[in-house]
């Protein structure tokens, strides 16, 4: 087995007596590997993150990050750990260069030192050019990007990214993908949370779900993926109004229950005989009149995933 970055056994945390956002969690992240944390909202993400990164303090279990325990060594594991989330922590008043030397200071290193690693982190994010500019004219994806640089001034092993990417357009987000995939190369263990369930697809090696304070499934993004069941047969109808009689008439050739989305008219539907459910769907359809203006047969995708394991679409997360 491959030398673990982070262990949790049996993580509970609790708000008074009514929420219990963590509900005995037990994970083993591997070195240099990507791991990407989904669950619907409320589900305990961000709750785990804050206890990793020694912001919470677990009611009972333990944590350790790179052998060292998140509550009775929480000073060495702050030395060890870079933390980026969804709103960038910096002070927008600063240019890019003094933020990252500010971190740099903080951290206690010399000014020499702080300013030659601020240089290497304007260079590795592009932004030597913004690097003498407030940060008030900074764009979301340049803020977001140092952000990032900002958390890995220390050179940390490991990298809590919580939902780093929202809000952001698709431009500045494949720009951040491809810094997260450099740093996994380079052998930094990363924690992603993320309400982009193709994030996690192109980024994480092993996808850990919650719902409920509970790990529902984990797995690889196609193990996910085949507990949908084979293959999906996707049909848009001509007439989006027929969207429920087609689905209960098709019911019977899943291998589990048909998705509808009446706006669309679109009916999903789970199969295991492929070619075989294709052509009773077409010839069933046929007989009601029902026509179609697309069909495909096509891999299930980690969004269909997620909704069979917490009853959630990806949207509502």
């Amino acid at each position: 087995m491959a030398e673990a970055s982070i262990v949790v056994t049996n993580i509970r945390k609790s708000y008074g007596t009514t929420v219990r956002a963590l509900d005995g969690i037990d994970l083993i992240v591997e070195k240099g590997s990507i791991v990407g944390l989904l669950g619907p909202n409320g589900a305990g993400k961000t709750t785990l993150v804050r206890i990793l990164t020694t912001l919470l303090t677990p009611d009972t279990g333990s944590a350790r990050v790179e052998g060292y325990d998140v509550v009775t060594d929480a000073g060495i594991v702050r030395q060890l750990i870079g933390l980026a989330g969804q709103y960038a922590a910096v002070d927008e008043n600063l240019t890019g260069r003094e933020n990252l030397v500010l971190v740099g200071r903080l951290y206690h290193h010399s000014i020499a030192d702080s300013e030659q690693r601020a240089r290497e982190l304007l260079v590795q994010f592009g932004l030597v050019e913004a690097a003498d500019r407030t940060l008030k004219t900074y764009s979301g994806g340049m803020r977001r990007r140092l952000d990032l640089a900002a958390s890995l001034v220390n050179k940390p092993p490991v990298l809590f990214l919580d939902e780093p990417t929202t809000g952001l357009d698709p431009g500045s987000r494949l720009a951040l993908w491809k810094i997260i995939r450099e740093l996994q190369a380079a052998g930094t263990t990363v924690l992603l949370t993320t309400q982009y369930l193709e994030e996690a697809d192109h980024l994480a090696n092993t996808i850990v779900v919650i719902d409920k304070g509970r790990i529902v499934a984990k797995g690889t993004p196609n193990e996910l993926k085949s507990l949908v069941g084979g293959d999906v047969l996707e049909m848009h109808l001509t007439e989006p109004s027929r969207v429920n009689e087609a689905a209960q008439m098709l019911r019977s050739l899943g291998s589990g229950e048909p998705v509808i989305d009446s706006e669309l008219g679109i009916v999903r539907l789970p199969v295991t005989q492929s070619a075989d459910a294709l052509q009773k769907a077409v010839r069933a359809l046929d007989v009601a009149h029902i026509t179609l203006e697309d069909l495909q047969l096509r891999r299930p995708t980690l969004d269909e995933a997620f909704l069979k394991l917490t009853g959630h679409r990806a949207e509502m997360v």
